[in-house]
């Protein structure tokens, strides 16, 4: 089932989520809600999501398998935190589902290390470069109440009637 997206201006987009225990992380509700999150992702055609998107202000994500070519299911993480490996950073386009139609050129660390659990419950410990570090990262921001476009520079809007072409050539939207 996919879920309706909260949309700017909607204030809880703004709001740090809440942390999330692990008996609260494997009850029913929840893990229907991670099943949710996924279709929702994909129906527009996001490569991530966060719950806040979906009007849970939990520390909860999913990042879709397309974001790096080592992961051959999507990727559930609660509680996610990450660290920069190192200082290196890129600059490229990012749009969001919340902030439907609007882009622009965000600096973020390529290559970082990720702590969380998986949806099971279990402690997950990786790197990630690159889009996919860009992706969490993303994601890490809507947890901690800061969109894309707080960071963005050169924000530009797409055309309704252009944007499914112009997700497709940016790999999704984060």
């Amino acid at each position: 089932m996919t879920l309706p997206i909260v949309k700017l201006p909607t204030p809880s987009l703004r709001e740090r989520s809440k942390e999330i225990d692990r008996d609260i992380l494997l009850s029913p509700e929840i893990q229907q809600l991670i099943k949710n999150l996924i279709p929702t992702m994909y129906g527009d055609d996001g490569i991530g999501l966060a719950a806040p998107q979906v009007g849970k202000n939990i520390r909860l994500c999913v990042v879709g398998k397309e974001a790096d070519k080592h992961l051959t299911e999507d990727l559930i993480l609660a509680n996610p935190v990450w660290e920069k490996n190192s200082k290196k950073t890129a600059i490229d386009d990012e749009g969001c589902l919340s902030v439907p139609g609007k882009f622009g050129k965000v600096k973020r660390y390529t290559d970082i290390h990720v702590t969380a659990w998986d949806r099971q419950g279990n402690p997950l410990s990786f790197d990630a470069k690159q889009f996919f570090a860009r992706v969490i990262q993303h994601e890490v921001d809507h947890l901690n109440g800061v969109l894309f476009i707080d960071k963005a520079t050169d924000v530009y809007e797409v055309d309704p009637v252009d944007l499914k072409k112009y997700k497709e050539k940016q790999r999704g939207t984060i």
